[in-house]
């Protein structure tokens, strides 16, 4: 029933591009149960790249210009979501300047947190720069004496499967022989 009110609602055509082939009905996340209101008809190209399936093609969507002024909410909240992907261009930040979204509307778009900027103060690095993401592996640049133990992890130990302390971005956490240690950032070094 859903795709066939889109489809009527679309007229036959994706709600973003205006292709008319191999059309499909796409629901917003965070809802996953399909329904008119929180639905909108794409092509295959709009739904691979919505999906991250490929990489977005800018020149494709600047069909947003046009569809962020759509008068149905589920289009306009995609728009505002593809174009917060794709903030790096100057054409794509304009138009979210000029995109205007209720209260409610707007926490809805920015629900799955696309385009968002990550808290850089909260991003791991290594010795080197380099950024750590948990399950990352690790070595030792400097032996380090492990407190509450009687044992030193020694450099070049490696440390597999790390896990990154949430409220301070310059400690990780892995184990080194057997035992679960907090390292701090500038003694490792990403392998």
């Amino acid at each position: 029933m859903t795709q066939t009110a889109l489809l009527e609602r679309s007229d036959n055509k994706c709600e973003l591009c205006g292709n008319t082939n191999n059309l499909d009905s796409y629901t917003l996340p965070p809802d996953n149960i399909p329904s008119f209101d929180k639905s909108i008809l794409v092509c295959d190209n709009c739904m691979k790249q919505i999906n991250q399936d490929e990489p977005m093609d800018s020149n494709h969507w600047r069909c947003l210009t046009e569809s962020m002024w759509n008068e149905n909410l589920p289009v306009q909240v995609m728009s505002y979501r593809l174009l917060s992907r794709l903030n790096s261009e100057s054409w794509a930040q304009d138009a979210l300047d000029m995109m205007y979204l209720d209260d409610d509307a707007l926490a809805w778009a920015k629900a799955t947190g696309d385009g968002q900027k990550k808290d850089e103060s909260l991003i791991h690095k290594d010795s080197n720069g380099v950024q750590l993401e948990s399950g990352d592996t690790v070595v030792l640049i400097k032996d380090l004496n492990v407190k509450g133990t009687s044992f030193t992890a020694k450099r070049g130990t490696a440390v597999r499967k790390i896990s990154l302390e949430l409220d301070n971005p310059e400690h990780i956490s892995g184990k080194v022989n057997g035992q679960t240690i907090v390292i701090l950032t500038k003694y490792v070094k990403k392998s």
